[in-house]
């Protein structure tokens, strides 16, 4: 028996070999069928006779997530979601760049509270974007950007304006997906729009090869092979070939959820606020520096403002937050912002970040204990390491000032500090007003016409800031007259943002007034779409800064480097371009001075009778060098 056994032994040996060479087989062929979507084929149908499409299933998408309005520059690739959308009553807006189509989505998320949408078609259409998204990601504006792409098949062999678009956004972008088969779309937009809202707020990118978008009875005739392979190589391409398609539309039309998804917010600890109410509280001189995020849902910009005035600490707003405390707030400080926070004994940094807007943290003194509250953690901490070092830091949103409000009830900042600072903004002020009646060597003097606008602007007016020297001395000027009034680039200082936050604030506030401040240089990348504005029936009123010249860079470059080179331009009739694109032109020169005020509300009544207006300034130098490109 034991010799039986021993000689039996490598036939045992051999049976497990073959046993787990026959379950690698069938691991191998079940894994295929997997990949291949044979086993999804087994138990859903594909309904060839249907013309629905995939844009059908993404405008039901956006639909149920209240989605009004989609910009976009036309393509092929992307026609069936224009189509669908429009069906359904989403408004497609279209542009003349895609990267205002993107600017234009940016505005509507900041100021509607959801998601702006774009989309615009594969390779150039998509590269064309890419400097519009890198701003909404550093200005933090939840944003879907959907891009057309070659046909699932022909993706890397050579197809029209085929790139790998996933490698440039993955690095823009929260999340970056490529739509593989219809059934995977209603999932997929809904988990986008989602991630867009979640935490730190931002861009997401969806791809979709044309093949998903199109309806089956058109896709199938791509997939015909003319002059197939003979013998067995043509039988393998052409089942190959059949079940790509198949598994292509396969489960596509059965029903699914379109609901939104819930968000995933964060939000201060007990622990963390009740440490923030005893700073607060002991506090003589506090200060709150609020950033964007302030205006970010899911807490309600009039709800800030109130707690903000209860508390009566005295405030600085940057970015978005410009105009939350209205236009004349006895605690919004607008001047001296350094000496203010040298000063301060508490400092709040409700969203606001410490990179070069304020010295990398070294404005800051290191007396001062600082709250930083952000979204972001990174944001939060930067710089920490170097300059600055706060006593609590929170990731979290700025629910804070509110849960302060409430925590300190009855309790308010001494009034004797926020009215020494208020002193300090009247006398910087009056500088700035004495500078505006300053004679310059040629054309007007910019402040003046920019306090002139200032005065006779309506009340419900959104400034959308798009350029750099001009636009610099307009955010210590114009005043936003309330929440959600200031559009800016934002940290990434991006030129040309004009025409897409004009067109997009317009449309989520067709009542109000919509003012442009442009820099002539700055005006040269969306001047076409007054012919958008015309089109769409969207009137705003852009005032042109014009001194010929990109003087934010001129005015260091040649104290510095003896050369104006680069930096001159022309003063161009720019009033008369915009009265080629179906707007309303007028210039503005030492002339008919006199007629700033006239002309203005002659711009306001075009624009209430639905025409774009154009108000061309010609401009001299100032010293006036407060300005910046960000704001």
């Amino acid at each position: 028996d034991l010799h039986l056994h021993s000689s039996m032994e490598p036939f045992g040996v051999v049976g497990i070999v073959l046993g787990c060479f026959t379950s690698m087989v069938l691991g191998g062929l079940l894994f295929a069928a997997y990949k291949l979507g044979i086993l999804y084929q087994l138990f859903h149908k594909t309904d060839t006779k249907s013309s629905k499409h995939g844009g059908d299933i993404v405008a039901e998408v956006l639909h149920a997530h209240g989605v009004k309005y989609i910009f976009t520059l036309v393509g092929g690739h992307i026609s069936p979601i224009l189509v669908a959308c429009e069906k359904v009553g989403i408004r497609i807006v279209d542009t003349r760049h895609e990267a205002t189509a993107v600017f234009a989505a940016d505005a509507v998320a900041r100021l509607s509270g959801t998601v702006g949408v774009a989309a615009v078609t594969a390779g150039p259409g998509l590269t064309n974007t890419v400097t519009a998204v890198k701003n909404a990601q550093m200005a933090e504006s939840p944003l879907l950007l959907i891009g057309g792409a070659a046909g699932t098949l022909l993706q890397g062999r050579g197809a029209l304006q085929d790139i790998d678009q996933m490698s440039l956004f993955k690095p823009l972008c929260k999340f970056c997906t490529s739509i593989r088969t219809v059934r995977e779309i209603v999932p997929t937009v809904r988990k986008a729009l989602a991630i867009a809202q979640s935490g730190t707020p931002g861009p997401v990118f969806i791809e979709f090869p044309i093949d998903t978008l199109y309806p089956f009875h058109l896709v199938s005739k791509e997939f015909v092979v003319k002059n197939p392979p003979k013998g067995l190589m043509g039988k393998i391409v052409s089942w190959y070939l059949h079940n790509h398609l198949m598994n292509l539309f396969a489960g596509a039309w059965e029903p699914k959820d379109v609901s939104p998804l819930p968000l995933h917010i964060p939000q201060a600890t007990d622990d963390q606020i009740q440490k923030c109410l005893e700073l607060v509280s002991r506090a003589k001189k506090p200060v709150i520096v609020l950033g964007s995020q302030a205006t970010l849902p899911p807490t309600p910009v009039d709800n800030i403002r109130k707690a903000l005035e209860d508390l009566g600490i005295p405030c600085f707003l940057g970015g978005m937050s410009r105009g939350l405390l209205g236009k004349d707030s006895p605690i919004h400080i607008r001047q001296n912002r350094r000496d203010a926070l040298k000063e301060a004994d508490v400092v709040v940094l409700a969203g606001t970040v410490c990179d070069f807007r304020l010295s990398y943290g070294r404005t800051l003194s290191r007396r001062s204990k600082i709250i930083a509250v952000n979204r972001d953690k990174t944001q939060l901490l930067k710089n920490s390491d170097m300059f600055w070092k706060p006593t609590i830091a929170i990731q979290g949103i700025i629910l804070l000032i509110l849960r302060l409000s409430e925590g300190l009830k009855g309790h308010r900042c001494p009034e004797e500090w926020p009215q020494s600072l208020k002193a300090g903004d009247a006398t910087k002020e009056a500088t700035n007003r004495a500078k505006a009646e300053e004679k310059t060597e040629y054309h007007l003097n910019p402040l003046k016409a920019l306090h002139c606008v200032d005065e006779l602007m309506a009340e419900d007016s959104i400034i959308v800031a798009d350029g750099g020297d001009f636009v610099g001395s307009a955010a210590y000027i114009m005043k936003p007259r309330g929440p959600l009034c200031w559009l800016d680039p934002g940290a990434f200082g991006t030129l040309g943002v004009g025409g897409g936050f004009a067109l997009g604030a317009k449309l989520c506030r067709p009542e109000s007034e919509v003012w442009i401040v442009y820099g002539d240089g700055s005006l040269g990348y969306s001047i076409a779409e007054i012919d958008t504005f015309t089109r769409h029936k969207t009137p705003v009123i852009a005032l042109v800064g014009n001194d010929a010249c990109w003087s934010q860079i001129s005015r260091e470059q040649v104290p510095m480097l003896g050369s104006n080179v680069a930096c001159g331009l022309a003063y161009t009739d720019y009033h008369i371009v915009a009265d080629g694109y179906g707007g309303k032109g007028y210039l503005i020169g030492s002339e008919n001075e006199e007629k700033l005020n006239d002309i203005i509300r002659q711009a306001q009544r075009d624009a209430r009778e639905g025409k774009a207006a154009l108000i061309n300034v010609l401009i001299g130098k100032t010293n006036f060098r407060d300005g910046s490109i960000s704001i």
